[in-house]
């Protein structure tokens, strides 16, 4: 029997481990290898401060370059550290009422995992040549293998794996297996998931399900109908694309009536998702920084009361809480999103105070956490909303303008006028 009433009650923290803790950017064995993972124990006391209580690592398995060009999965990345410097990280943060969710690229492997490099030297005599999707020895590739495969994005160094092969899936859940045999990790979010044969997510839940009743699975979805992934044989979640790209815009656009509708869509009354939990971000680590995305900054204050109030899962991803840019346009690309960062340098208490006021309020006012969408007062410069649960509910209103908005409405036979200073946020009960 599954477990996993958990989430209803938590708030991320997305951290990507590689860029967050200033490893080297190629994997050069023992000359680029560290114990920098350890560094996560000390912005314990920063999540727990704020009210989060589960934690999302970007890839931590060893890999190449960026992390999702997986050479091992059963080990650490070296640049990191290694796995007993994992084990005191998962055991501090459970400690501290944390949960920690891993990054699992089970899509695709790096050009250095084992079975790539023994198809390279062997061919069709290798016993992995079925482990790697679309091979085909009379092809060739950029990198003159004498040979090509299928690969993620057209990204050659991102090798797809054939997980209609029973073996793949053996060597992938069998490494699953020891993450949580050994180290007690509570979920995994599926990278790329819409590009995995799906039945291999029926296999993952049966298997997790076995291993730990309370294991949670979110995968990696843009576009399309989230409930072909998220249902009771596959996920329970998967990354709120939809809600993502509305929040920014309807501020930027001084447009509610975008993440209105999308959110009556998703979470209204016979809503396509209603009773499912979504994973809900204004940023991460492939998307520009929301400090970045907003053409006023200021309205970063509504953007985040709309992320913690909103039905589905909510989820800060590092260094935003203190409102840093970043431009994967800037000439360093995604690099530019994953920046190393020294916590006891970083300060903006303003925004601090606000996330950690959202975050109480919606750990004390169960209609956030579990109540339907509602639509009050829908205008271009304003939103008002309620989170419903049965007879109880919780009002929001929001305003994307520099100026203060005089609202008037009617909500359940009540009448309500409320002042919104600039580019601020209400709740009421």
């Amino acid at each position: 029997m599954r477990d996993i009433g958990w989430i209803k009650e938590s708030v991320f923290y997305h951290i990507y481990p590689l860029g967050a803790f200033d490893c080297p950017r190629d994997n050069r064995g023992e000359e680029t290898a560290g114990h920098r993972i350890l560094t996560l124990i000390d912005w314990i006391p920063h999540l727990t401060d704020m009210g989060v209580n589960a934690l999302y690592l970007g890839p931590i398995m060893e890999s190449s370059t960026h992390g999702y060009d997986t050479v091992d999965y059963y080990k650490i990345d070296s640049r990191l550290g290694d796995n007993n410097d994992f084990k005191k990280v998962v055991e501090a943060c459970h400690k501290n009422g944390i949960r920690v969710v891993l990054d699992g690229v089970f899509n695709h492997v790096g050009r250095g995992h084992f079975a790539f490099l023994d198809v390279l030297k062997n061919r069709e005599n290798s016993p992995y040549r079925e482990w790697i999707a679309g091979l085909n020895f009379g092809g060739n590739n950029w990198h003159n293998d004498g040979l090509s495969y299928e690969c993620w994005a057209r990204a050659e160094e991102l090798v797809k794996l054939n997980h209609w092969c029973e073996a793949v899936d053996k060597h992938i859940l069998d490494a699953i297996g020891m993450w949580i045999d050994e180290f007690d990790i509570d979920g995994l979010r599926l990278d790329a998931a819409d590009c995995i044969e799906r039945g291999f997510f029926k296999r993952l839940k049966n298997f997790t399900e076995q291993k730990k009743s309370s294991f949670w699975l979110m995968g990696e979805i843009i576009h399309g109908d989230y409930n072909i992934y998220v249902n009771e044989e596959m996920l329970d979640a998967v990354t709120n694309y939809e809600c993502w790209k509305g929040i920014y815009s309807s501020h930027n656009d001084h447009n509610y009536f975008e993440i209105n509708y999308a959110m009556k869509r998703q979470w209204g009354q016979g809503g396509l998702y209603a009773g499912k939990y979504l994973y809900n971000f204004i940023d991460n680590h492939d998307v520009n920084r929301i400090a970045t995305l907003l053409t006023d900054e200021a309205n970063i204050y509504p953007a985040y009361s709309l992320l913690f109030t909103m039905p589905g899962i909510p989820s800060i991803y590092y260094g935003s809480e203190w409102g840093i840019k970043g431009d994967k346009k800037s000439g360093d690309g995604d690099y530019a999103l994953r920046p190393a960062i020294d916590i006891k340098t970083m300060k903006n208490p303003d925004l601090i105070d606000h996330i950690k006021t959202l975050i109480d309020l919606r750990k004390n006012l169960e209609p956030l956490k579990t109540g339907l969408y509602e639509e009050v007062q829908v205008r271009n410069e304003t939103l008002v909303f309620a989170r419903v649960l049965n007879d109880d509910f919780v009002i929001v209103a929001l305003n994307n303008t520099a100026d203060t908005k005089h609202l008037s409405f009617d909500y359940r036979g009540q009448h309500f006028d409320v002042e919104l200073p600039p580019h601020g946020s209400k709740l009421l009960k």
